[in-house]
């Protein structure tokens, strides 16, 4: 029992520090497969994956309050709900016998990669490779997978020190992503009225800010998810308009509506054109996307646009869009990376996570990636 408890506790530490919004600190969440394994039975193994996954999301409850205006109460019944695909996995897959535990593990590690328990694969300790291994690109994340799995067998000691050592070497020699040539993301602080302000003067605002970047030999300008609000002729023409004397292209988070639901997209905007970039492939489950409603005949939500265009073209490059709740989870930036993008576009409108680190922690996910596969990285967030 005492066993079982400072496990359980050892790994909430974890999911909490591993999980900061600190790239530097992501290496702690390889712990994790080895308190797994070193769990006495299947009940003290969910406990371990429960405390590991709810130290990493213990921003939800308080970002679903922000979201919903309400108590806390509505928080902490989905953090709780979006625990239950990483702890049933975990639960299923464990095992008594010390043999089996590797291969076991293995495959709960690529059942919370992809959907559909992937959908909500958070705090994947997969991410780590980007910190232990930048620059290596496919074999690091091998290597990494060798890591994790290592961590379950009796020769764990041997890989701790191994991955430790690796991690005093990067954290001696870290560098962020560097910054697409030509690119500039714009951050806001515009809180929850962006996207939904549409008024004129609001458009000039972003428009000037635009301008602004561009005055700084920026030809590409990213706005975070939202910024235009629901897409537009009217909207697409004020903006061709007033980017008529520039050579900048805008690309800015929108809605486009029709009577089934929405897509959540990124627009390129220039003076010559204006059109959907990109389709968001995992829009954020319940807040957005509700696929229940289908299944009842029902209209609205977000569409999930699952395996859909992981790369775009712009402007001659090859750009791999993350769009918000997609830079939580591991396959998309996965399936964008086997087409070799040039540039990795990730922004948010992440005025709900106020009082959070859901922010970093996405800036931290999507920098470990792009210090894995060694391509540079540009971000827009609202706050």
């Amino acid at each position: 029992m005492a066993r079982a408890l400072v496990l359980i506790l050892i790994a909430a530490l974890v999911g909490v520090i591993g999980w900061s919004g600190e790239p530097l600190t992501l290496p702690l969440a390889m712990l994790f497969p080895a308190l797994w394994a070193r769990a006495p039975n299947r009940l003290a193994a969910s406990l371990v994956a429960a405390a590991y996954f709810l130290g990493a999301s213990r921003g939800l409850p308080q970002g679903v309050a922000n979201f919903y205006s309400s108590d806390i109460s509505p928080g902490l019944f989905l953090w709780l709900v979006s625990s239950v695909s990483f702890v049933c996995v975990h639960a299923l897959l464990w095992t008594s016998r010390p043999g089996g535990r590797a291969v076991r593990f293995a495959l709960a590690a690529v059942l919370m990669t992809v959907p559909p328990f992937g959908v909500v694969g958070w705090a994947h300790p997969l991410t780590a490779a980007g910190v232990l291994f930048p620059g290596w690109c496919w074999m690091g994340l091998a290597a990494a997978a060798v890591g994790l799995i290592a961590m379950t067998t009796r020769a764990w000691p041997i890989a701790a020190i191994a991955l430790g050592g690796l991690w005093l070497w990067s954290a001696a020699t870290w560098e962020a992503p560097r910054l697409p040539e030509g690119f500039r993301g714009v951050d806001l602080d515009m809180g929850p009225s962006l996207g939904r302000d549409g008024t004129l003067e609001r458009q000039r605002d972003l428009i000037a800010s635009v301008m602004r970047a561009g005055g700084q030999g920026s030809r590409i300008v990213v706005l975070p998810e939202s910024t235009l609000g629901f897409l537009t002729p009217s909207v697409e023409r004020l903006w061709r308009d007033a980017l008529a004397s520039s050579d900048i292209v805008v690309i800015a988070g929108a809605a486009v509506i029709d009577p089934q639901g929405y897509d959540n997209v990124l627009v390129a905007i220039s003076a010559q054109e204006a059109g959907i970039l990109y389709r968001e492939r995992m829009p954020v489950p319940v807040s957005m996307w509700q696929p229940w409603r289908r299944w009842l005949g029902r209209d609205g939500g977000a569409r999930a646009h699952l395996f859909a265009n992981p790369t775009v073209e712009l402007a001659g490059r090859r750009i791999a869009p993350l769009i918000c709740y997609e830079q939580l989870v591991v396959w998309p930036i996965l399936q964008s990376m086997l087409l070799r993008p040039d540039a990795i576009v990730a922004t948010g409108n992440g005025w709900w996570t106020v009082g959070t680190s859901i922010i970093d922690i996405q800036n931290t996910s999507t920098i470990a990636w792009a210090r894995l596969f060694g391509v540079p990285l540009v971000t827009a967030f609202n706050r």
